[in-house]
């Protein structure tokens, strides 16, 4: 034929106009003005983020001793517009220009992509973040729980992008197209280790001190705030709210009942009328106007989100 067909994937109005519009959370208000120079490709939109941003357990990686206020104080920014004014606060200049490890925003994984998912968006875009869980942050077998930001291609559907290993990481794939089996979104990952083809002890999280929280009840937790991003309530990591448990030995079966619904419906593909319906409609899913944050190093309190 001479020409290679080409498939073009397509997104329901509905849908694109949910996802290319901004959240509360990815919104950058008054700062929009900022976003007036940034490109247009994504694949330079994930290094603008990254050369804004250092995450809070990076310091060895680039050689550079991040400030105990920075780590207490950045990565509770819940909002982009808040992150957006500390990075223009600390060197007021486009944000297409690089800012030494000093000036940046100090923030994890959820702070990249949801930068990512707010330039991508302005850009028209239809975006959101995926919580779940990556394999490539070590050789152990370890799935690390990981967010990254999901987009639409036109030719290829919803692709994964990670803005953190864009710049600065080694990794074996296409920071803008990670693979699905390198990056497990939180249902597929609760899906295996219900089947019996993965180990809910390699699922989780190493905290600073050596210990590690695994387990069905962390991955039933991502689970909850995947599907709580699949409806744009793109919360910190360590809010709590709804049903849930504090380890393994609290899981119940209405518990398991219950994932065993949002991991179908919060999967690789997500139903888009299925992930409505099911965070307006249960109440041990969706998330409240106070959740409880477990801050990492500002300790446990009560917080009411924007609405």
């Amino acid at each position: 034929m001479g020409v290679t067909a080409m498939t073009v994937a397509r997104l329901m109005p509905a849908e694109s106009e949910f996802y290319a519009a901004q959240s509360v959370y990815s919104d950058p208000g008054d700062l929009a003005r900022y976003y007036d120079a940034l490109p247009d490709d994504p694949r330079e939109l994930a290094l603008v983020v990254r050369r804004l941003m250092i995450h809070r357990l990076e310091g060895g990686l680039f050689d550079f001793a991040i400030a105990e206020e920075r780590l207490c104080d950045d990565a509770e920014t819940r909002y982009v517009d808040e992150i957006l004014k500390l990075i223009v606060h600390r060197r007021d200049e486009p944000l297409t220009v690089p800012r030494p490890y000093a000036d940046r925003f100090v923030g994890v994984c959820r702070d990249f992509a949801l930068l990512l998912c707010s330039f991508m968006r302005a850009k028209g875009v239809p975006a959101r973040i995926r919580s779940g869980f990556a394999d490539y942050f070590g050789t152990d077998g370890f799935h690390y729980d990981h967010v990254v930001t999901e987009y639409w291609d036109a030719q290829h559907g919803w692709r994964l992008a990670d803005a953190q290993v864009a710049e600065g990481h080694k990794v074996a794939f296409d920071p803008m197209d990670v693979p699905r089996d390198r990056f497990l979104v939180a249902g597929k990952a609760w899906q295996l280790i219900r089947a019996g083809n993965a180990d809910a002890k390699t699922f989780g999280v190493s905290l600073p001190d050596g210990a590690q929280l695994v387990g069905e009840w962390f991955v039933a937790g991502n689970i909850r705030l995947d599907l709580a991003a699949a409806n744009k309530v793109e919360t910190l990591l360590w809010d709590i709210w709804g049903i849930g448990a504090g380890g393994d030995d609290d899981m119940t079966d209405e518990i398991h009942d219950l994932y065993d619904l949002a991991a179908r419906v919060a999967d690789e593909e997500i139903v888009f009328s299925a992930a409505r319906s099911l965070f307006a409609e249960n109440a041990g899913l969706r998330t409240p106007a106070t959740v409880i944050s477990l801050a990492p190093f500002n300790g446990p309190r009560e917080v009411t989100l924007r609405r």
